[in-house]
C-alpha cells in the first residue's frame, strides 16, 4: 500500500510536533508493509514570511492532489499585527473551505495513566471520560459578514452569525453517524432560548434525529454545557455543536482529558479527503525548545488512518503504542507529576519512545 500525505508543518512548535507523528507514521510502515509519501507545503505565518500570504495556490493544490493532510499549527506574535485578512489564521479558515472540510472532530478521552492530571475531583468522572465533540468548522460567526461602522456612540463593530439549513443537516447526521458507533448519545448544544441561529439549529437537529431512532438525543444551553463539561464530564458521548461555541467547548474538555498536549482532531469533507492536526496551537513561548507534547500529533496521525485511509487498525496500533508509553510512565514535561519526573522525554524522546514501541 502506498499513500501520499500533504505535511503543513505550520508555525512555533507545528514543525517540532508534526516530525514526531512523521516517525511514527515511518516506523508504522516498516512494521506493515505500508508506504507513506510526504508532499511538504506551507501555511500560515512561515508562508506569509516566504510568499507574502498565509495560504499559498499551490499549498491548495498540494493538499487536493493527496490522499489526505497532517498540519502542525499556524500563528504567533510575530504576525499579530498584520491586519485580520493578512494573519496566519486567515491561511486555516481558508483551507478549510478550499478543502470543504465542515466537520471537525476532537475527542477529548481521559486516559487511566493520567487521570491525576485532570483537574476535575474523581468523584465528578467516575464513569470516565470518552467524549467526542463535532464540531461544524465552515460556517456561522467565523464566515459571516462583519465590519466596522461608524455609530452614535463612536466606532462600532459587527460579526454576523449565520446558518443555512444544509450547513446544520450534514454536521448532524455526522454525529448522529459518529454516535452509533460509540454510545448512541447525542447533546446538542446551541442557545435557542436568545438566538434566532439556534433556533434553526435545533428545529433541523430533530429533524434529522428522526432518521436515527438508536441514537438518543438532548438539547443543551451552551452556557448550561460549559459547566457539565467540569461537573459531570461523564454524561457526555458526543456533542454536536456550532463552529464558534464548539471551538470554546473543545478546549475546555481538553482540560477534562488532563492536557491540551495530547488530544488530536479530524476535520472532514464529503469524500475521504481530511485534514488532521493537534488542537493545542502553536504555542510559541515553547518553540524550539525541544519540550513540547508530540502526542497529539502521533494521535492525529492515528485518525487520519482511521478516517481517511481507512486503516482501523493501523489506527489503534499507534493508539496503543501511545497508551503503553504512558502506562509505563514515560511523560513530557506538560503532563509530568511529580512521581513521574524521573521518566520525563524531551519532544523528540517521546516519539522514538512511541515510534519503539510501534
Amino acid at each position: 500500500m502506498a499513500y501520499k500525505i500533504a505535511v503543513l508543518k505550520g508555525d512555533g512548535i507545528g514543525p517540532e510536533v508534526v516530525d514526531e507523528a512523521l516517525k511514527a507514521f515511518d516506523a508504522l510502515g516498516r512494521k506493515k508493509n505500508i508506504k507513506f509519501e510526504y508532499n511538504y507545503a506551507l501555511i500560515g505565518g512561515r508562508a506569509i514570511d516566504e510568499t507574502g500570504v498565509p495560504l499559498p495556490a499551490e499549498t491548495v493544490e498540494a493538499c487536493k492532489n493527496s490522499d489526505s493532510v497532517l498540519l502542525g499549527a499556524v500563528g504567533g506574535p510575530k504576525w499579530d499585527t498584520l491586519p485580520g485578512d493578512k494573519r496566519p489564521e486567515k491561511g486555516l479558515l481558508e483551507i478549510r473551505k478550499n478543502l470543504g472540510l465542515y466537520a471537525n472532530l476532537r475527542p477529548a478521552k481521559l486516559y487511566g495513566p493520567l487521570a491525576g492530571a485532570c483537574p476535575i475531583r474523581e468523584e465528578f468522572r467516575r464513569g470516565g471520560v470518552d467524549i467526542m465533540l463535532v464540531r461544524e468548522l465552515t460556517g456561522g460567526i467565523y464566515f459571516g459578514e462583519r465590519g466596522r461602522v461608524s455609530g452614535a456612540n463612536g466606532e462600532e463593530a459587527f460579526d454576523v452569525e449565520r446558518y443555512s439549513a444544509m450547513e446544520i443537516e450534514r454536521i448532524a447526521r455526522t454525529a448522529f453517524e459518529v454516535a452509533r458507533k460509540r454510545s448512541r448519545k447525542v447533546t446538542s448544544v446551541d442557545k435557542a432560548n436568545v438566538l434566532e441561529s439556534s433556533r434553526l439549529w435545533r428545529s433541523v437537529v430533530n429533524k434529522i434525529a428522526e432518521g436515527y431512532p438508536d441514537v438518543a438525543l438532548e438539547h443543551m444551553f451552551v452556557d448550561n454545557a460549559a459547566m457539565q463539561l467540569v461537573r459531570n464530564p461523564s454524561g457526555f458521548d458526543v456533542i454536536l455543536t456550532s463552529n464558534i461555541f464548539g471551538d470554546i467547548l473543545s478546549d475546555e474538555a481538553s482540560m477534562v482529558a488532563g492536557s491540551i498536549g495530547i488530544l488530536p482532531s479530524a476535520s472532514l469533507s464529503e469524500g475521504k479527503l481530511g485534514m488532521y492536526e493537534p488542537i493545542h496551537g502553536s504555542a510559541p513561548d515553547i518553540a524550539g525548545k525541544n519540550i513540547a507534547n508530540p502526542l497529539a500529533a502521533i494521535l492525529s496521525a492515528a485518525m487520519l488512518l482511521r478516517y481517511s485511509l481507512g486503516l482501523e487498525e493501523e489506527a489503534e496500533i499507534i493508539e496503543n503504542a501511545v497508551l503503553r508509553a504512558l502506562e509505563e510512565g514515560w511523560r513530557t514535561a506538560d503532563i509530568g507529576t511529580g512521581a513521574d519526573r524521573g521518566k520525563i522525554l524531551s519532544c523528540t524522546g517521546m516519539g522514538d519512545k512511541i515510534a519503539s514501541l510501534l
